[in-house]
């Protein structure tokens, strides 16, 4: 009995760690790692990575990915091209050429912009930034060579590394296994000649925001033309518990895990620290605000805007995303300070939307403070059959920012269309009709 329970207990495990990975709005979103070999050396090889970002709205941002694995024998790296590993290891065993890295499980990050040309190849050296494919797919991608010695020189005798892990730039993306595939095709420059690598394989890693952290990373509040009401996030949307806050400005006290100190004691606490969020301090907690207002209401469109705040004193948000569900976002007219793709998850479905900043206008989401906002509108077309301002159906479903789902208020607290709106102004159109008929008959007589 305990071990049929067991067996249920793992299995039960292994379908959540999956389903938790999965998102409905990007079902085919993951990072797909390629290997090719493109040439053998006297001890091993020499290999072209290639990472590729087939996620529609979520990025990679500063300071970058950061790539691991675990060779599967005693491989070393000889050296690398637009890229670099973090640590050498032990080389004491080599007394001439010292290798690049020992280290069994290297750690690899992307180069810095500005590397010497010799140091660079194609896609590479951006500090690690990777665009989400929906948004850029021209920079959805990085790239690096290696040169790997002690290891196989036939397809035969080559061993595929293990353990691969990703972050980016943070924790939540899980890989699978490397698998040995069909060598990639490569076109010559005039197109005219086809070659291919002498061995590829793949890595498959996936994104779980359950995994990436506890809590969530942002909140929605809501407001309304035809309600004075304000709804603001939920009280500790994004968790409150050891938490690092500023009021005001960093000269005031610091909230630190229940203690007040001052700027310079932050300070002085080191790197680890200087890493860690410094938020201001609110009542939900979060790094990130998304702001629906349902701003105006038109005869056949309506208009809603958003604005987005940050409230992290130590990030900025470079090539931001937002994407939002919303039954009425498949007859968007116009979006105003934003660029807008949709997103067609499903053939028949249209009712998600990403939203991103125009290139050197506000596709940076700057740190807490007065240029700590960006803030656009959206006109709609109305749906005669299915538009309405009751029960909350004007405001979004979901809201993501950068890939990540946002705490939404609870449905019950959603500005609420007063009952007596529609009578009134009935019944004021009325008493106008009234009194213009009055006034008509008094001249007739």
């Amino acid at each position: 009995m305990e071990a049929r329970c067991s067996v249920l207990v793992l299995a039960l495990a292994a379908v959540l760690s999956v389903s938790v990975a999965y998102d409905p709005l990007d079902p085919n979103g993951n990072i797909t790692i390629k290997w090719d070999i493109m040439s053998w050396t006297p001890d091993g090889y020499v290999a072209v990575v290639t990472i590729n970002n087939f996620q529609m709205y979520r990025q990679i941002m500063a300071p970058g990915w950061t790539l691991g694995w675990t060779w599967a024998k005693k491989e070393v790296i000889w050296s690398m091209v637009g890229a670099q590993a973090t640590e050498q290891g032990d080389c004491s065993r080599f007394k001439a050429n010292i290798p690049h890295c020992c280290k069994r499980t290297p750690t690899v990050v992307d180069l810095l912009p500005g590397v010497p040309y010799n140091q660079q190849i194609a896609n590479c050296c951006r500090g690690g930034v990777i665009s989400a494919y929906g948004q850029d797919p021209g920079a959805a991608v990085a790239a690096f060579q290696v040169s790997v010695g002690q290891a196989g020189t036939t397809n035969r005798t080559v061993k595929v590394p293990k353990n691969f892990t990703l972050l980016g730039p943070g924790p939540g993306y899980t890989c699978g296994p490397g698998k040995i595939v069909p060598s990639t095709v490569f076109l010559t420059p005039d197109r005219r000649r086809k070659t291919q690598a002498l061995m590829t394989w793949n890595v498959t890693c996936t994104y779980s925001q359950h995994l990436a952290s506890k809590y969530p990373s942002c909140c929605v509040s809501f407001s309304s033309f035809y309600n004075d009401t304000i709804v603001p996030c939920a009280k500790c949307a994004c968790g409150c518990e050891h938490k690092t806050c500023v009021q005001g400005d960093s000269k005031r006290p610091l909230t630190v895990t229940g203690k007040h100190e001052h700027a310079h004691a932050l300070a002085a606490r080191g790197h680890r620290d200087r890493e860690a969020p410094l938020l201001q301090c609110t009542t939900h907690m979060c790094p990130v605000r998304v702001h629906w207002h349902v701003k105006l209401n038109y005869k056949e469109y309506w208009r809603a805007k958003i604005a987005i705040t940050n409230f992290n004193y130590r990030m900025n948000y470079t090539q931001w995303t937002l994407v939002a569900q919303h039954p009425n976002l498949d007859n968007i007219t116009e979006v105003f300070s934003f660029d807008y793709k949709p997103v067609v998850a499903y053939g028949s479905i249209n009712d998600t939307a990403m939203f991103y900043g125009l290139k050197y206008f506000n596709d940076h989401l700057m740190q807490a403070g007065p240029y700590g906002n960006v803030q656009s509108e959206v006109l709609m077309r109305k749906d005669a059959s299915t538009f309405t301002f009751r029960q909350g159906w004007a405001f979004p479903r979901k809201v993501y920012f950068n890939g990540d789902e946002c705490q939404m208020p609870p449905p019950d607290a959603y500005p609420y269309l007063p009952n007596a709106a529609l009578p009134a102004a009935v019944a004021s159109l009325g008493t106008a009709v009234a009194a213009v008929v009055a006034l008509l008959v008094l001249v007739v007589v």
